[in-house]
């Protein structure tokens, strides 16, 4: 996430020092280097501001004594090496007129974080029944080389009808004729998401944290 903020997504960026983040409105992530130390987490806290709650993704970090550590779970990230991409005649590109319905089916199925400004990453794409929009995939982080695959979900009066796979190949079709490699992360407690990305093609890169901090109230 780090890469992408200080790369494709540099416009994004808001910086401190070392530390860069998205806007909270798009993403809560924050990329510290790998190895933080004082000054790293003072400017962590700067850029948060006091009380601010935010996710790091990796190893399990170590913030200061005053900052509350929230917890982590246990991550992998999958690489679609064996994904055969595919543009989708149903799939239809989502933009911020379709917010609305976004943040309704977001509120239905839990993908993951997903704010006001998360459809700002682009490449999401939607289908429809009987006009409602009942499944969703787009991207977010953009590493060196890669797109990332993110916020998969579908209704769950429409599970099994194939829709995730659908727009997952037509998200990675965007992905690969930039002549990147798409790629996702999911829970690594939810097997049965992994199980179907799996059989899509993705393969496991390796494990990772997504670990929630919290900066001081009176910082």
């Amino acid at each position: 996430m780090r890469s992408a903020l200080l790369g494709a997504h540099a416009a994004f960026a808001e910086r401190r020092g070392d530390v860069v983040r998205y806007p909270p409105s798009m993403s809560p992530f924050v990329g510290m280097p790998d190895e933080p130390g004082p000054g790293d987490w003072a400017d962590a806290a700067a850029l948060a501001g006091a009380g601010g709650l935010f996710l790091i993704a990796g190893s399990t970090p170590r913030p200061p004594a005053d900052w509350e550590f929230l917890g982590g779970l246990d991550g992998v990230q999958l690489v679609g090496s064996g994904l055969e991409p595919a543009a989708d005649p149903e799939a239809v590109q989502l933009g911020p007129d379709d917010l609305p319905e976004i943040l309704a089916l977001v509120e239905r199925t839990k993908p993951g974080p997903f704010a006001a400004r998360t459809i700002d990453f682009g490449g999401y794409l939607g289908i429809r029944r009987d006009g409602v929009l009942v499944a969703m995939a787009g991207e977010r982080f953009r590493p060196p080389g890669y797109g990332e695959i993110s916020a998969v979900c579908t209704d769950a009066e429409w599970r099994g009808h194939g829709f995730a796979s659908r727009l997952m190949r037509a998200v990675a079709a965007g992905i690969t004729a930039r002549g990147e490699i798409p790629f996702l992360h999911a829970v690594a407690a939810n097997t049965t998401a992994i199980s179907l990305y799996e059989g899509l093609g993705f393969k496991l890169r390796r494990t990772t944290v997504f670990s929630r901090v919290r900066v001081p109230r009176d910082a």
